[in-house]
């Protein structure tokens, strides 16, 4: 049986270069394509916000950048929202936290006051050049920018927390 299978093996072979010999001289192979031309791009975080346009233009402000564990909400959506309240808006401004950490760069002027949630959150706020930071109360409201020093406007520019 040993010696027959290489026999067999050997005929068929010679069978099919027969067939092909005879059906024109060629067989019709597909071009041979690199995968690499074929397989998708890398994806790159830029860590910009996504629609950063559009609430721009729907809500008056500006979401910059982050890394997804901070992100704006619907009021009222949930419980254990981070609240940001400003003059420059009609409406409190709410977002989201999930992870053990996450930051996210922002502009919205005229921020007077933020509620905490359950996480460990600072806030960087800015008016005429000078940067300030705040470290936010958990689960309470927090004084920022103009009703924590009298009279100038300062925009939040920042948000970060952690567990």
């Amino acid at each position: 049986m040993k010696r027959f299978v290489p026999h067999v093996l050997g005929a068929v072979a010679a069978a099919v270069l027969a067939w092909l010999v005879m059906a024109g001289g060629t067989a019709a192979v597909a071009p041979v394509t690199p995968v690499a031309d074929e397989a998708p791009g890398y994806a790159v975080e830029d860590f910009d916000y996504p629609q950063a346009d559009k609430i721009a233009a729907e809500r008056g402000i500006t979401l910059k950048r982050g890394d997804g564990h901070i992100v704006l909400a619907t009021c009222d959506s949930e419980a254990g929202l981070l609240e940001v309240w400003a003059r420059s808006s009609v409406d409190r401004i709410c977002f989201r936290t999930t992870g053990d950490s996450g930051f996210l760069t922002l502009e919205i002027p005229s921020v007077f006051s933020v509620r905490g949630n359950d996480y460990s959150t600072q806030v960087d706020m800015t008016v005429d050049g000078e940067e300030k930071s705040y470290d936010i109360e958990k689960n309470t409201w927090t004084p920022v920018g103009e009703s924590a020093e009298q009279g100038r406007e300062y925009a939040l520019v920042e948000i970060r927390t952690t567990k």
